[in-house]
């Protein structure tokens, strides 16, 4: 795989699963008493932990594996149903329970600063982001795709920052219609990397294999 197509991969799927902007309108929920500039100050802070808690997975996800025995495709395999899980949930415009449950949402509202739990953790880093990221560092066999993981995690946090940001000051013109739509879109992205992340899985232990390009 070449570089351009990994940070492709990288971007794209990093994006899906987080899905900043399935979460925007539990963060505002979650946020009804503060101002723009509160949201703003969590939204920084939660991106921040996603940042450093993916990254954490990326760089260590090879020694994570070793020391608990588990082989890769094993792990796409399990990776690709939380995927799929997680998609199919999307696509009906559901909140997914693998990234947060309806008591921690609830929770979150009585709490003055729901920056680290649950905004960053589980609903943007949650297991889905993180078996994602563990995937992807799978593929990385060199340490310049490594570095392209790295930055491509940096890149979607810094873009889902900026989603919270837009909606954090503009929040009455956000049209819910449009939300679950996008919330659709990804899902079905999601749905297709996940059969792919179980496909790659099966060609890795030699059940099938894949026609030339």
């Amino acid at each position: 795989m070449s570089l351009v197509e990994y940070a492709l991969l990288a971007l794209s799927s990093l994006f899906v699963i987080l899905d900043p902007i399935a979460t925007v309108p539990t963060f505002l929920a979650m946020t009804p008493d503060d101002s723009p500039e509160q949201r703003i100050r969590m939204a920084r802070l939660a991106c921040q932990v996603t940042a450093g808690l993916l990254t954490a997975f990326a760089l260590l996800g090879h020694w994570i594996f070793h020391f608990l025995g588990i082989t890769i495709p094993a792990f796409q395999m399990a990776g690709s149903v939380v995927l799929l899980i997680i998609a199919l949930e999307m696509l009906k415009a559901e909140s997914s329970r693998t990234r947060s449950t309806e008591e921690e949402v609830e929770a979150g509202a009585a709490k003055t600063d729901i920056a680290i739990t649950p905004l960053a953790v589980p609903m943007l880093a949650g297991p889905g982001a993180i078996s994602t990221v563990i995937l992807l560092q799978s593929k990385a066999t060199n340490w310049g795709l490594r570095g392209v993981l790295v930055l491509s995690i940096a890149l979607v946090c810094y873009a889902a920052y900026w989603i919270f940001v837009i909606s954090s000051r503009g929040a009455q013109w956000l049209s819910p219609i449009v939300l679950r739509l996008a919330t659709r879109i990804m899902g079905l992205l999601l749905a297709a990397i996940a059969c792919q992340f179980f496909l790659n899985a099966l060609r890795a232990l030699g059940l099938i294999q894949f026609p030339d390009a």
